[in-house]
C-alpha cells in the first residue's frame, strides 16, 4: 500500500488495543463501517495477530490493516503473516528495519531531530510523533517542521478532537488516535458511543471545502 499517500487522504489512524480480542475486532469492524480507512492493531493488546488475521478475512485484502508496538524482527515477521499491510512502531528500532526488508510501509515512532535522521536513514515513511502531547503538543511539531519541512509527521498521544485540528493546522500529515477515540469499545464497551465518537473525530479531520477542492484541481 502506498502509506503516505494514505496518511494524507484520510489524515487519521485510530490504534486499537485491548483487553477483549472478541471486542477489539468488533471495534476494527466498526471503525470501518463508518468509514474510518486506516486502521491499527496493537500488538500490546491481548491475541492482537489473531485479530488483525480475523479483521483481514472480515475487510478483505484491499483494506489497509496495520499493527502497532512492532518492536522486533519478529514482530514484524509475524504482523505480515497475519495479514497487516503497514507497520507502526513506538520507537526507532528493528521493527523499522524488518518490516521494511519485508516491503511493509512503516509510520516510525520517533520523538527528537535525532529520532527523525535515524529514521530517515532506515527508509521510514512517515514518523509517529510519540508522545505528542508531553513531547510539547502542536507548538513543538511546529518547531520540528522548521528543520523537517517536508517530513510527514503523525502525533500520536492524547490527541482528542480538538487537538487533532489543531495539529493539523500546525502541518501535521495526519493524526493517530487511541483511547480518546476507542474509548472501552475494544474492552467491550457501547459500539453506538464509538460511532459517535468516530463521527466527530472524521468531521475534526475533514478537509475544509477550499482546500478538497483545491487538491482536485
Amino acid at each position: 500500500m502506498e502509506l503516505l499517500t494514505a496518511l494524507r487522504t484520510h489524515r487519521i489512524v485510530a490504534i486499537v488495543r485491548g483487553a477483549d480480542a472478541d471486542a477489539a475486532l468488533r471495534t476494527v469492524l466498526t471503525l470501518a463501517e463508518e468509514g474510518l480507512a486506516l486502521i491499527e492493531v496493537s500488538l500490546s493488546g491481548t491475541d492482537a495477530l489473531d485479530v488483525i488475521r480475523r479483521a483481514r478475512a472480515a475487510l478483505g485484502p484491499a483494506a489497509p490493516l496495520g499493527a502497532g508496538t512492532v518492536l522486533t524482527a519478529e514482530d514484524a515477521a509475524a504482523v505480515r503473516e497475519a495479514g497487516a499491510d503497514f507497520v507502526v512502531t513506538p520507537a526507532v528500532c528493528e521493527g523499522v528495519t524488518e518490516a521494511k526488508r519485508l516491503g511493509l510501509p512503516v509510520l516510525a515512532g520517533v520523538m527528537t531531530p535525532s529520532d527523525i535522521v535515524a529514521a530517515q536513514r532506515l527508509g521510514a515513511d512517515a514518523y509517529k510523533l510519540f508522545p505528542a502531547a508531553q513531547a510539547g503538543g502542536p507548538g513543538y511539531l511546529e518547531a520540528l517542521r522548521g528543520p523537517f519541512p517536508d517530513a510527514p509527521f503523525v502525533p500520536v498521544g492524547g490527541v482528542d478532537d480538538e487537538a487533532a485540528r489543531a495539529y493539523l493546522a500546525r502541518g501535521a500529515t495526519a493524526v493517530g488516535v487511541g483511547s480518546p477515540l476507542i474509548g472501552d469499545a475494544a474492552d467491550g464497551g457501547s459500539a453506538d458511543a464509538l460511532r459517535e465518537r468516530t463521527r466527530a473525530f472524521l468531521d475534526a479531520v475533514r478537509l475544509p471545502a477550499a482546500q478538497r477542492q483545491g487538491s482536485s484541481a
